[in-house]
Parts: C-alpha cells; structure tokens; sequence
C-alpha cells in the first residue's frame, strides 16, 4: 500500500509517494534528491546525515513517514553555504562519497554549537566515516565557519 504524503524539504512542500516502510533516504531520492548517499544502510557510516529540525539525521534509519511535520534539509539545500565553501578551502575531501553527510552533520554543528570546542568537534565528528582524508581538515573547516561568526 502506499500513500500521498506531503514532506517540507529544503525550504519546499514537496509530496511523494511512499509505502510506510520507505526510509528517508529513499523517499528523498524519489523526489530526484541523491545528495544523501546509501553506505551502510544500519546507521554506522554517516554518509546519508541530513538535518531534521536541524538536527543530524541518518536518513537510512528514519522512516519517510516519519518526517511528515518536519524540516528536512539536505544537501541539496545547504548550495553554496559556509561550510561547504571552507570544506573547499580546507580541503577538507578526497573522494567525495561521504562530503555531503559530513557537510550535513558540520552544519548541525555550527547551528547547535556555535561555540563548539576541539572536544566537541571532535565528538560530532565521530558520527560519520570517511575512509579517503584525515578529520583534521575537516575539523579546520568547522574552525573556520566558526571563527566567520565571532
């Protein structure tokens, strides 16, 4: 069975349709969204992260369903924002595959903490899995969005 639902995603009404066991992450690729990458598909890697009321999310374990009601941001929502430009900067990627979940969860960060100290980059870093480029750049391009809003 499935069912019209309608989603607030990126700043838009969008309506889909899903069957009540849709993850997230596939009920946001039915709406052309491909930002968010499958991984693990169990929640360990991180590469699927999007934000939900601003929140980090691992949109391979929340249900499409679930998000009726709330804001969802994704990748695709976040163009040209601070951090991805000091992801840039920072070279702060190698192959890309987890960059948007990272991104997400960076974002989550800035927003939550802006305050965030090294301990606490560093646990929020701790959520995603990147196998290609050492967290340090990453760490530096929180840093510097950070610093931007002092």
């Amino acid at each position: 069975m499935e069912y019209s639902i309608t989603l607030h995603v990126n700043g838009e009404e969008r309506i889909v349709t899903v069957r009540p066991a849709d993850t997230l992450l596939y009920t946001l690729r039915k709406l052309g969204l491909t930002g968010a990458k499958p991984g693990c598909l169990n929640g360990d890697c991180g590469a699927c992260t999007v934000n939900v009321d601003g929140w980090p999310m691992k949109s391979c374990l929340m249900l499409g369903v679930e998000a009726i009601g709330k804001k969802v941001t994704t990748i695709e929502g976040l163009k040209n924002s601070p951090i991805q430009q000091a992801f840039v900067e920072n070279f702060a990627f190698q192959c890309g595959y987890c960059t948007p979940g990272f991104i997400m969860n960076c974002q989550a960060l800035i927003e939550q903490h802006p305050d965030a100290d090294d301990q606490t980059i560093r646990e929020w870093l701790e959520s995603n899995i990147c196998r290609c480029t050492s967290y340090i750049e990453i760490e530096k391009a929180v840093k510097s969005v950070l610093q931007r809003k002092e």
